[in-house]
């Protein structure tokens, strides 16, 4: 019997933002491994199923656990939140694969099933933030050396990026976020917009909109299930929406455009 590995992404966690495929591999799967609180969001789905639950940092034994699995001839699901190949497991999986030799054209069968990352599901809720170049960056220092990541925050706001911060902060995360907000004031305004998403799409839903000067007045916001989105110089807010303007106002002036027909 040959087995299959596929790593899933069940999107930012609600049904109706996982793609068809995502539901349709995890249906056709007879065994589910996962991070808890990510099996915790396809919970219906797996009924009947052989479930393997993991607490966080586990992310080790996982990776082997789902090669072990699927090398015995199980059909397997390693489920992520968002997107398996943004901070997901995906890049351990190919890494542990790849020490062992393993050949995809003949090997052990693995697919990635793309999910609907934070960046995207966040991005949708607050407006339009992301319509001109932006930088990601994980606060997380566990795999990154924190001078490292601190060098790309100053790359970024020198570079005028809209700015996606993922794991913003943790119980023993405190300085990161502090630290970057002091390098963007070194070249942004006090007033740059600043929208805190925690747990999107999910039922602890909360968004606070704010910006760079009042940030630090919304860390009981902060967490691994929080995405923090910081504008550039152009962004905006309007009636709660954060806008990142694309240029089709100098491009085509629609202020003063009152031709409906004319195609933009």
């Amino acid at each position: 019997m040959t087995g299959k590995l596929y790593i899933v992404g069940v999107g930012p966690g609600h049904h109706d933002h996982m793609t068809f495929r995502a539901k349709e591999v995890i249906a056709e799967s007879d065994t589910i491994v996962g991070y808890e609180t990510y099996v915790n969001l396809v919970q219906d789905l797996i009924g009947g199923k052989t479930v393997y639950r993991y607490a966080m940092t586990q992310e080790v034994e996982r990776a082997h656990q789902c090669i072990d699995l699927a090398k015995s001839g199980k059909i397997v699901s390693l489920v992520s939140s968002g997107d398996p190949g943004i901070y997901g497991m995906a890049g351990l999986i190919y890494e542990t694969l790849a020490e062992t030799g393993w050949d995809p054209k003949d090997g052990l069968q693995v697919e990635i099933i793309p999910g609907v990352s934070a960046l995207n599901s966040c991005a949708s809720i607050i407006g339009s933030p992301l319509m001109t170049d932006f930088a990601v960056v994980s606060m997380s220092d566990l795999l990154v050396p924190w001078e490292i990541i601190e060098k790309r925050v100053e790359a970024a706001a020198q570079g005028d990026f809209v700015i996606v911060i993922y794991n913003p902060a943790s119980k023993k995360r405190i300085h990161q976020l502090q630290d970057t907000r002091k390098v963007l004031l070194k070249y942004r305004k006090p007033t740059t917009p600043v929208a805190i998403i925690k747990g999107a799409f999910r039922d602890s839903e909360t968004i606070v909109m704010t910006d760079l000067e009042n940030l630090p007045n919304h860390s009981d916001q902060l967490g691994m299930i929080t995405t923090v989105i910081i504008g550039n110089s152009s962004t905006y807010t309007y009636k709660d929406l954060m806008i990142n303007p694309r240029g089709y106002k100098s491009k085509y002036n629609l202020e003063e455009q009152t031709n409906p027909n004319l195609k933009v």
